[in-house]
């Protein structure tokens, strides 16, 4: 029988492998307390029992990326957030004794707990409670692998500790001695530990300030240079990282877990004529991303807003490829991008894992495909299989062409600096020596294409 919820409606727990046995070390409950929409909120979205799955299923994913053995799975849905536990009293009694019966360590709240839930809900359970936010940012904390993913992710780290320092433990009561001569009780435990935090932020924020200042001059490197930026985002465990190391020929580590690749990585991605353009892997994005980790890793996303074309990635088997969508274009947004703007032009949809599918539902998908508006096309492909890149590899070409003009110009074979300018600032297409000249034919910027004009007599291409 099910448990009964006191929000109204049954709770659906699942069993995990690893319940058995006592003791064992990392073992984890997870609890989805997730919010039912009122009735006659005509507005409000209510959650199917299948989005719950989804959902919680997720919250599993994410503890066993950090190797926490989950032993149960809990969806509680409730018709209100309590302010002193977010769960009622009735369900904090009833997950108390699934902790004492399972001997679990940690119980992991899919949701964000305020600092003074968190800490009320360790004492009822008696034990530690990680929310959402927290098992985000220890997932980071193991991932990072470069000075600046680790720079960035204690930065967010500690901005999330800030508001957790609430009187928890006695030690933080405790006042320490005035400084030097002066009077006065002096400063607690909870004030010091707040100063050294805030000392220590204002250092990595400094630190990751000449962290952008590198960028920048990267980019203004790529800029000098006839290469456009590619970026790659999507929804966690999109397949993104497989398309880069197919798209690239690279070996990116690439995993079927959630944040398999947190560091941004860029690589030279040759396109169909022989062309190029630079393609960047950035991190996955989830539902509910943490503000703190959306500030911090600023430094790492201004790839993805200088960048020329941005693919978004899509798992489209995944049975919540419509709300992870949607989840993606909102932290687009947060950026400061607008999926909708240029009508569009900017993002191509990539829907990834089509060998998942059946010749029939494949053949159902294009027709979807087909159906969509020009200006906002989608690419069916397979990064394992490689089926369709060479469709999505023309679509990038084209796209990147679209912001170049192609010009004609007559050039003095002595003129070593100019024909130098132009292969370093222009994409050279055809090269023919006439006598004592080259005839030239170059891709331009726009940014340039004024330059190209008045310095080589250029001409539009075909005039």
């Amino acid at each position: 029988m099910e448990p009964f919820n006191r929000e109204g409606g049954a709770d659906r727990t699942k069993s995990r492998p690893g319940s058995a046995g006592n003791g064992s070390s990392g073992r984890v409950i997870v609890i989805g307390p997730y919010l039912r929409a009122r009735r006659g909120d005509g507005d409000a979205q209510t959650s199917s029992v299948r989005d719950y799955e989804a959902q919680i299923e997720e919250a599993a994913g994410l503890a066993g990326a950090i190797d926490l053995t989950v032993v149960e799975s809990v969806i509680a849905p409730i018709s209100q957030i309590r302010p002193a536990t977010y769960l009622g009293k009735g369900k904090v009694e009833e997950i108390n004794g699934l902790v004492a019966s399972n001997h679990v360590e940690l119980v992991v709240m899919d949701c964000a707990l305020s600092p003074i839930q968190q800490r009320n809900l360790e004492k009822a359970w008696s034990t530690k409670v990680l929310d959402r936010t927290g098992l985000i940012l220890e997932i980071f904390g193991r991932r990072a692998k470069t000075k600046e993913g680790a720079l960035q992710v204690e930065l967010a780290h500690l901005n999330y500790q800030r508001s957790r320092l609430v009187r928890s433990w006695t030690h933080l009561e405790r006042q320490r001695g005035g400084f030097g001569f002066m009077g006065g009780p002096g400063e607690t435990q909870i004030e010091a530990d707040r100063r050294l935090i805030s000392e220590r932020i204002t250092k990595l924020e400094g630190e990751l300030k000449k962290v952008q200042a590198t960028r920048r001059l990267h980019r203004a490197g790529r800029q000098r240079v006839p290469y456009r930026v590619v970026a790659l985002v999507g929804y966690t465990n999109a397949g993104k990282s497989t398309l880069f190391n197919r798209l690239t020929r690279a070996d990116v580590q690439a995993a079927d877990m959630l944040f398999a690749t947190l560091d941004p990585t860029l690589r030279a991605l040759n396109l169909p004529h022989g062309g190029k353009a630079m393609l960047s892997d950035t991190v996955g994005f989830i539902s509910n991303l943490p503000t703190q980790l959306v500030a911090a890793f600023r430094a790492t996303l201004e790839e993805v807003l200088e960048a020329d074309i941005i693919l978004h990635v899509r798992d489209i088997s995944h049975e919540d490829a419509e709300a992870q969508e949607r989840d993606v274009e909102g932290v687009l947004r947060q950026l400061g991008i607008d999926p909708d703007a240029d009508g569009g032009q900017r993002i191509i949809e990539v829907w990834n894992k089509i060998d998942r599918f059946d010749p029939e539902e494949r053949d159902n998908l294009r027709n979807i495909a087909a159906r969509r508006p020009p200006e906002r096309p989608c690419f069916l492909v397979s990064a394992v299989t490689g089926e369709g890149i060479d469709a999505l590899l023309s679509a990038i070409e084209v796209r990147l062409a679209a912001k170049r003009s192609t010009l004609q110009l007559s050039i003095d074979a002595s003129d070593g600096a100019g024909i130098s300018w132009l292969h370093r600032n222009a994409e050279v297409l055809n090269k023919e020596l006439h006598g004592e000249r080259f005839d030239m034919t170059v891709r331009v910027d726009e940014t340039k294409r004024d330059i190209v004009v008045s310095r080589f007599a250029a001409v539009p291409h075909g005039a």
